[in-house]
């Protein structure tokens, strides 16, 4: 069958289009629009304007859908919508207004479903999963091919940009207030404090955009998908508000992450945090996450 997957991130809105046959399954195209939802929380409140834009773009979505007949239909949406003070209200006008069913999934939920799609094709018996997202972040310590540990932190790549950065690059006292807030914020969390990981293996947008990065400015192949840890600190330097950008540096940027230049600092300060927290030396960015996990769970039962 084609099953339509539409998920509801606190940065982008995306939907994919998979073909599942028995147990293959196939992603057959994606589409994306870049939001910022998480920008649109005021002291907490989901604002009209996101509602309208989210509405909009659902409404762009279920239209394609309905011109190819594509009945099996699943939208859900994480940390920005979840964390509203007025979630059930913003997430039940949004219901209304496109007749799509929308899940709230939890960050308990999340950690799961972005574990068992990143790791359905991995040989690793164990390891650690992160995927820092707009809003949360989602860290899973796995061992046998089992959840030891799993948590989801309010730290974000674009919560993290509205509340601390002033301009597009991050200043170097804001890269200092981010790291310090990252810190905090992963101290507190239970069952961590003995991990230690030579290796992460990193999913969302955050990753997929720092490995572009990583590989235009350490002249790596384009298809590379590992990034040594110890020099996360150089992108971040190379791209603070105080370092002179030259024209090669800048066509950089916007050659590599057109859509993530205001989000990918603040998202790899949360990743250098962690990286030396957990005594990582490298990360890998995997391609499948939350929406592989879902299917695999919910729709396979596997």
């Amino acid at each position: 069958m084609l099953y339509g997957m539409i998920d509801i991130g606190s940065n982008t809105v995306r939907m994919a289009i998979y073909f599942i046959e028995g147990t293959h399954v196939e992603m057959l195209m994606k589409k994306k629009h870049t939001v910022g939802l998480a920008a649109y929380l005021k002291d907490g409140v989901m604002q009209q304007q996101g509602i309208d834009k989210t509405v909009e773009i659902l409404t762009e979505f279920k239209s394609f859908l309905m011109n190819f007949n594509i009945t099996h239909v699943v939208a859900f949406t994480t940390a920005a919508l979840r964390n509203a003070k007025n979630s059930k209200a913003a997430v039940g006008e949004i219901e209304r207004r496109t007749g799509l069913p929308i899940r709230v999934i939890t960050g308990d939920e999340e950690a799961t479903y972005d574990f068992i799609g990143a790791t359905h094709g991995l040989t690793a018996e164990g390891g650690l999963l992160i995927d820092i997202g707009g809003a949360s972040t989602e860290i899973v310590v796995y061992r046998g091919r089992e959840i030891q540990e799993k948590v989801s932190l309010p730290i974000g790549s674009l919560a993290f940009y509205t509340k601390y950065v002033a301009g597009i690059l991050p200043t170097a006292e804001e890269c200092q207030a981010m790291r310090e807030e990252a810190r905090a914020t992963l101290a507190a969390a239970e069952g961590f404090e003995d991990v230690k990981e030579g290796a992460i293996a990193g999913i969302g947008g955050t990753f997929k955009g720092a490995c572009a990065l990583y590989n235009a400015l350490f002249h790596e192949s384009a298809d590379n998908v590992k990034m040594e840890a110890a020099k996360l600190s150089e992108i971040i330097r190379r791209f603070t508000f105080e370092h002179t950008l030259t024209e090669e540096t800048t066509v950089m940027l916007m050659r590599t992450v057109p859509e993530r230049m205001h989000t990918v600092i603040p998202g790899l300060i949360i990743a250098e945090v962690l990286a030396s927290r957990f005594h990582s030396q490298s990360i890998t960015y995997s391609d499948s996450g939350v929406r592989e996990g879902y299917i695999y769970a919910e729709v396979l039962g596997r």
